[in-house]
């Protein structure tokens, strides 16, 4: 294993650590939120206020500061100038935190003239009640921005730890806002939460370490220095790039406020249990793929560069596939488990349940966004993913439309996983031609593991309809029959899967068993 190799192993293990706790405290918030308000007109507000703070993060803390700053930044310290990168960080922190505070004053102000355009159905009391929720929540952004950019200047500097630790307290905020003042204030002690957890999480911790590792920063608006101006050339196609992914998920909310009460609530809570193995794996391993990326890039190691991108994939491929399978078999049992407590009903996890199984069919694609993208910023591309994504949410709306008819919800989520694939796969064919990436080295492994996949996963069906009535009818709680379920399909599910795997000589395999010697050994 290179040195790089090894780097980026280690990173995606904390990265992953880290982010699965995350993701532990995020299903306990959400379970917290279901059996507290359930899902209702009243949860469909809450989700909804979050629309335009999110979109603002998505356009501004999420694309720009992790994908434009960092090849950038990293270059400079690549060729030793590092005073020149802390200039670089200053500029970009002054001026775009004046830009996000001006943003934020807007919707401030114009909240309930904007929150129509998120919601078109809602009621005019839920449409009040999102912009008073909107209000709250719209100054965490500041936070995000200012924690974004600390977070990807810790990323470079080869710290992953208390990054990944801003969402967690922010986790921890919601939790609080809602035990606190849930009772008092309804869903707006959320909202109350949300912001603190921003603050403390993404934007103080972040910024007590980061003065520990040595930042220079200074106020300035030399918008002039090279490094800046590069930066502001790559962030504008960043910011598109990166976001509409994530747009996706405001558009399908904006179409989901058009059916019945409880619809937005319940895209949401199927989204997210999708986005868990989504966010430990592919957000690990894109994050820790990312610098090296843009370090081979900066020194023209094309190979390794190619080489560090297949791996990625492949991968994540291997991780995601399986886990798509069992979780569309297992899908009402796990968001039984998982949300169905106090007011949180049958029926709910019944349509919560369907719209998992519709966006699981996308999860190899959305888990594979992300490092598609950071492979064009790395080599400071930004044009290309703009135009592929622009032309996919062209796709997506009407999409989004002519399914909502027939399948209600679920067309909404299998609007989203179609568009998903078809944008990964418009972005594989333009790095083929960009940098010369051999495309059609990832369709062997890929079939196999689609095989090895749908096997198990009829072998976790078979296994789930042969026990689970049985246990039903000796009259064992439905959470425990449930959790027998989940065990019982991941476990012989999961074991023909590996076996299938080894049998179809599935390299990822061997990756994953030499990586668990090393972690053994070590």
């Amino acid at each position: 294993m290179t040195q790089e190799t090894h780097r980026v192993a280690r990173a995606a293990a904390v990265m992953m650590a880290a982010i699965f706790l995350s993701r532990v405290l995020g299903q306990l918030r959400d379970t917290a939120i279901a059996a507290w308000f359930g899902q209702n007109a009243y949860t469909d507000v809450f989700r909804a206020a979050f629309s335009i703070p999110d979109l603002l993060f998505f356009l501004i803390a999420g694309g720009a500061l992790s994908s434009s700053f960092v090849p950038v930044f990293t270059e400079y310290l690549t060729r030793g100038e590092e005073a020149e990168a802390w200039k670089v960080f200053s500029v970009v922190a002054t001026f775009m935190t004046l830009v996000v505070t001006a943003f934020v004053l807007i919707g401030e102000v114009f909240a309930r003239q904007l929150v129509p355009l998120v919601a078109p159905g809602f009621e005019p009391w839920q449409l009040d009640m999102t912009a008073s929720l909107t209000r709250i929540v719209l100054p965490a952004q500041i936070c995000f921005f200012l924690g974004g950019l600390m977070m990807a200047t810790l990323y470079v500097r080869g710290h992953f730890l208390v990054p990944a630790l801003g969402p967690i307290v922010y986790n921890l905020g919601i939790i609080a806002g809602g035990w606190l003042l849930g009772g008092h204030l309804g869903v707006a002690g959320l909202s109350w939460g949300a912001l603190v957890g921003a603050i403390l999480g993404n934007l103080l911790l972040q910024m007590a370490f980061l003065r520990r590792v040595g930042v220079r920063y200074h106020f300035s608006l030399n918008l002039k220095h090279p490094g800046v101006v590069k930066v502001g050339r790559l962030v504008l196609p960043v910011i598109l790039g990166l976001s509409l992914p994530q747009v996706f998920v405001l558009i399908n909310r904006a179409f989901a406020s058009l059916l019945p009460p409880g619809a937005v609530s319940a895209l949401d809570n199927a989204n997210k249990q999708m986005q868990a193995p989504l966010g430990i794996f592919a957000q690990a391993i894109s994050i820790a793929v990312f610098p090296t990326l843009s370090a081979q890039a900066a020194r023209g190691d094309m190979e390794a560069f190619r080489r560090t991108l297949l791996q990625g994939l492949r991968a994540l491929w291997f991780l995601t596939l399986p886990i798509s399978v069992f979780m569309m078999v297992l899908s009402t049992d796990i968001v039984s488990i998982l949300l169905q407590y106090r007011k949180f009903t049958p029926y709910d996890t019944q349509i919560t349940a369907e719209a998992l199984v519709f966006y699981c069919i996308g999860l190899f694609a959305f888990s594979s966004q992300a490092i598609l993208n950071r492979a064009f910023y790395a080599v400071q591309d930004t044009i290309t993913p703009v135009v592929i994504g622009t032309l996919v949410t062209l796709v997506f709306v009407p999409l989004n439309w002519l399914l909502m008819g027939p399948l209600a919800h679920k067309g909404l989520a299998l609007a989203g996983s179609i568009a998903a694939v078809l944008h990964v796969a418009w972005m594989l064919g333009a790095l083929r031609r960009k940098v010369q990436i051999p495309v059609g080295q990832l369709w062997l492994p890929f079939g196999r593991l689609v095989l090895a996949s749908a096997v198990s996963g009829a072998f976790g069906y078979a296994v789930r309809s042969l026990l689970v009535y049985p246990l039903l009818q000796h009259n064992l709680h439905p959470k425990l029959v449930s959790l027998a379920a989940i065990v019982l399909v991941m476990a012989a599910g999961g074991g023909l899967y590996l076996a299938i795997a080894k049998l179809l000589r599935a390299e990822e395999m061997d990756y994953a068993l030499r990586s668990l010697r090393r972690r053994a050994a070590s």
